[in-house]
């Protein structure tokens, strides 16, 4: 994105605690250190705050808003912008749902998925070397 940060972007919060978290950018104050967000979102919403740019990773999704929008404005641009959406969509939001999934796997769901691998890696061994004969 160069050394311009775009407003009426949305970010991802790279922070443990809203690890889901899309916020949208209204204004960067300080330039090239924090911005003014706000994540109106109904999975995971974000309180209107200053966040150091350090932990939002800027996505390409756009919800045009006017400066100086204020909370109801806003979500209603998200809205019309479907950004949930969009950001269901994105391959980001798919790899960190499914590193959650992931963790949230049990001793046994981690051995049938082992299981499963090795059942899955059998058979197309098996087939490559017929393939070869």
């Amino acid at each position: 994105m160069g050394g311009c940060i775009p407003c009426d972007h949305i970010a991802h919060v790279s922070n443990e605690s809203s690890a889901l978290s899309a916020v949208v950018l209204e204004l960067t104050r300080e330039p090239g250190k924090v911005a003014l967000v706000d994540g109106p979102s109904t999975s995971n919403p974000v309180k209107r705050q200053l966040m150091p740019l350090k932990r939002l990773s800027i996505t390409p999704i756009k919800c045009t808003i006017p400066s100086g929008a204020r909370s109801k404005t806003l979500e209603k641009a998200y809205k019309e912008a479907e950004v949930e959406k969009k950001w269901a969509e994105s391959s980001w939001a798919k790899t960190i749902a499914c590193k959650a999934a992931k963790a949230k796997l049990t001793d046994f769901d981690r051995f049938k998925v082992m299981v499963a691998r090795k059942t899955r890696a059998r058979v197309v061994n098996k087939a490559i070397k017929a393939m070869k004969k």
